[in-house]
């Protein structure tokens, strides 16, 4: 597989947390993703998923190694040019909705490309929203949506930007069995569309099951 085709290209990454009481989080992991292809990391609570998604999308410094993340190398960058790097390059969608109360479904997804620099930050937003099933709730507040609508705007929020990368942590987790179901059909919908690479950080093996491919972590390392 050629460089270009490789969307993530992790080597020996490793993440240690804590100053006196040194706790390794990641010990050693290789990991490589494609371009347009899906992934499942499966594994209990505590087996380092959710941080290896932190150093992935680079929300978190890995603490040794090398990440390579659309051609650019995550390891050499402080705080400041990951935030440029993951700038309309990485959506993230996570259990909790993190939708700011204030702004409407419309708001929500526009104001971060506004922010971004993006062009036709509104247009894009309401084409996202529309592709969601929520053209008719454009100007709704979170409160006034239901939890499932809630993930739709919190999906068209990361999917707005053409990113090539998305990351969705137990984006079910506080949805019931059904709408969770439909939620996860309308992720995967979305990123065929877009044809994004997705990542999924799950506990459940029949999501994995819908993946590509399917990892398992366990105590910090990718298991064979």
């Amino acid at each position: 597989m050629s460089a270009p085709d490789m969307v993530i290209r992790a080597r020996d990454v490793r993440l240690v947390l804590g100053a006196t009481e040194p706790v390794e989080i990641l010990r050693g992991i290789d990991l490589d993703v494609r371009a347009g292809e899906s992934v499942a990391l499966l594994g209990a609570s505590g087996s380092g998923k959710s941080s290896l998604m932190a150093v992935l999308s680079g929300l978190e410094r890995a603490t040794g190694g090398q990440v390579l993340v659309n051609g650019q190398d995550f390891s050499t960058l402080d705080e400041d040019r990951l935030a440029i790097a993951r700038r309309g390059r990485i959506g993230i969608v996570l259990q909790a909705f993190h939708l700011l109360p204030t702004m409407t479904a419309r708001e929500n997804v526009a104001v971060p490309m506004e922010l971004a620099g993006l062009a036709d930050a509104h247009a894009r937003a309401e084409a996202e929203l529309a592709a969601v099933g929520l053209a008719h709730r454009l100007d709704h507040y979170p409160a006034q949506l239901s939890g499932g609508e809630q993930q739709r705007v919190a999906i068209a929020r990361a999917l707005a930007p053409a990113p090539s990368i998305v990351f969705a942590d137990e984006p079910t987790g506080n949805l019931d069995g059904a709408t969770g179901r439909r939620i996860i059909d309308l992720l995967f919908e979305r990123q065929r569309a877009t044809g994004a690479s997705l990542v999924i950080i799950t506990h459940d093996p029949a999501l994995g099951h819908r993946c590509d491919r399917t990892l398992e972590m366990a105590d910090g390392r990718l298991l064979a």
